[in-house]
């Protein structure tokens, strides 16, 4: 017997929503679909008319299903914004020099300009180089810290009102468990925000996907036919997301609304006032948003052009004791120098 979609169309359901477990045909799921993006750009007010906002585009499902839908909201609904597609290539060989071939389908068959920036021209390090130096143990911590940076950078250099990008419930659900696992209060206490940033020193994120399922994107990208990259980063294996990833997955067999019961928790969380947060200023260095000097990005960079590739990686004190030692090896090198050109 065949099962009808639960909206009353009159059309045979064919699909099951994760979300909801609701049977519907496709129509109904795209309306459904589009409907709740709309009700969390304009409940959260994610935008202003007439403001330029860049979509974060990595030709991955995520952002490819963002920039088709922000395109079709803002034409149905006269949000009246400026869409442009902002990419970042971290050299990464076979997987982000494919993935922006379809960064560049979706330029042209969303009518938007593109903007593409390289690790190479900003740092003058790819990924490819950077393992290469590091290994696949610490290899995601340049590459995200670079890659924030990066967005923010190109979103300077495009003028745009905020940046749009493509994380999902189950994005910030694992960076919740991620930041409980790690004990990390500070990113806890705004992980789960729907804007970040916005200061006069830096320009706003948003994300528009925050309360849509993974399942659910690839569903509509799927009977949307749309065009993206599906091929998982070669570094990322060894990620420490992957652990959570897989514990939310099982979570979610027991339990299928635990991506929303574990995001709604996040947002009621609550810190003394004695626990100490991090405050954002401008890195001395390189002028861009940090919570610490220099930030990150500097000190990782200054790591590898240092020949110290691992000068980043823990507390500050032991990156200080490495640059100490480095500079004591090189003036022990510098005075043997001068005694053997004396004979």
């Amino acid at each position: 017997m065949p099962i009808f979609c639960k909206s009353n169309c009159g059309n045979k359901a064919v699909l099951k929503r994760p979300k909801t477990s609701d049977a519907l045909c496709k129509e109904c799921f795209f309306a459904a679909f589009e409907a709740e993006i709309h009700h969390t750009i304009t409940t959260s007010k994610l935008f202003k008319q007439g403001e330029k906002v860049a979509v974060a585009a990595s030709g991955g499902k995520d952002s490819t299903v963002l920039a088709h839908v922000l395109k079709l909201l803002n034409e149905r609904h006269n949000y009246g914004l400026e869409l442009v597609l902002l990419s970042i290539d971290e050299g990464i060989t076979g997987y982000r020099d494919d993935s922006l071939e379809t960064v560049k389908q979706n330029r042209d068959d969303y009518k938007m300009s593109l903007k593409i920036l390289s690790y190479e021209e900003l740092y003058g390090w790819t990924m490819d180089r950077i393992v290469a130096q590091i290994g696949r143990s610490n290899n995601c911590t340049f590459c995200g810290v670079f890659r924030r940076q990066a967005l923010d950078r190109g979103a300077k250099l495009l003028e745009v009102d905020s940046i749009a990008t493509g994380h999902n419930a189950d994005d910030i659900a694992e960076t919740v468990l991620m930041n409980i696992l790690r004990g990390d209060t500070a990113r806890l206490s705004r992980c789960t925000d729907i804007r970040t940033g916005g200061s006069e020193d830096s320009i706003p994120r948003v994300k528009p996907l925050k309360y849509t399922y993974e399942k659910e994107i690839v569903m509509y990208a799927h009977y949307k036919k749309l065009v993206y990259f599906s091929t998982e980063c070669i570094f990322a294996p060894n990620a420490y997301r992957g652990h959570a990833r897989a514990f939310l997955k099982d979570l979610e067999k027991v339990r299928p609304s635990v991506i929303m019961d574990i995001i709604h928790s996040g947002e009621q969380l609550r810190f003394k006032d004695t626990v100490k947060k991090p405050k954002r200023g401008i890195c001395e260095r390189c002028g861009f948003v940090s919570s610490q000097q220099p930030c990150k990005a500097c000190v990782l960079l200054e790591g590898l052009n240092r020949g110290l590739p691992k000068l980043g990686i823990g507390k500050k004190s032991k990156g200080d004791r490495m640059i100490a030692n480095q500079e004591k090896e090189m003036a022990l090198r510098e005075k043997a120098n001068l005694v053997k050109n004396d004979f």
